[in-house]
């Protein structure tokens, strides 16, 4: 039996000055960051039993909206709805969600990436030849913490690449919907790789909600449960593409 996955989904950044005085000063906002440690550990805990389960392997890769933060239970983000929507049309599998509070594209390539291939070299069935066995869904929905800040959209393309390079062929990502140039190049970049077979695109930009009103949490800036819903629905239609549902 291999050893317990350990992995954090806290985030090794201290949380930022503004955003301090901002949960000070509105309660909406504090309420939502309030909900950072407790999911994380939630998830830490959840991941350590489906980790060493048997069955179809779902990984999760991402940010704040892969943890859920702003829905009001952290499996009623879009990864655990949408986990319940699938579990409830007859694909019993096991999800682990890597995503971590305000991760950027390089905490991806630096964390979660490496705890990806540890799943999967846990996988690998003895005697089979391979290091490595893969996961049968693995989703992305990360870059939003890097294009709203303009430090962190210098050289978002190149860091996207890189990890498009380095995800498992076939793997389910999410573009930007956001109207900055660097988001609409990760928008092409992504498209060309769909394209080619390459990776299944989930398409936020066209197919994600028009409007948020009635959606957000309290700090007006995550999902609640509603616009979470739709995020899944979103993500859906891309597991079906895929065709991961036996």
């Amino acid at each position: 039996m291999p050893p317990e996955f350990v992995y954090s989904n806290r985030s090794v950044r201290p949380r930022g000055p503004v955003l301090s005085a901002l949960s000070a000063t509105f309660p909406g906002i504090r309420a939502v960051q309030d909900q950072v440690l407790p999911y994380a550990v939630w998830w830490e805990s959840h991941n350590r039993v489906a980790a060493g389960q048997s069955g179809p392997l779902w990984v999760a890769l991402g940010d704040s909206m892969t943890q859920g933060i702003g829905a009001s239970a952290p499996d009623r983000g879009w990864v655990g709805q949408l986990s319940g929507r699938l579990a409830a049309r007859g694909w019993d599998h096991r999800l682990v969600n890597l995503g971590v509070n305000g991760a950027r594209v390089e905490d991806v390539l630096e964390r979660q990436l490496p705890a990806l291939e540890v799943l999967e070299s846990r996988e690998a069935a003895p005697g089979t030849g391979s290091s490595r066995a893969a996961a049968a869904l693995v989703t992305v929905v990360i870059g939003s913490n890097d294009v709203v800040v303009r430090k962190h959209r210098r050289g978002l393309v190149d860091r996207f690449a890189e990890l498009l390079d380095r995800l498992p062929e076939g793997a389910l990502v999410s573009n930007l919907p956001n109207p900055h140039r660097e988001a609409r190049a990760v928008d092409a970049m992504l498209r060309e790789r769909a394209d080619a077979g390459r990776l299944v695109l989930v398409d936020m930009r066209r197919d994600g909600p028009r409007s948020w009103r009635g959606r957000l949490a309290s700090d007006k800036f995550h999902p609640n449960d509603r616009g979470y819903a739709e995020m899944a629905s979103v993500v859906e239609r891309a597991v079906d593409r895929a065709d991961v549902l036996p």
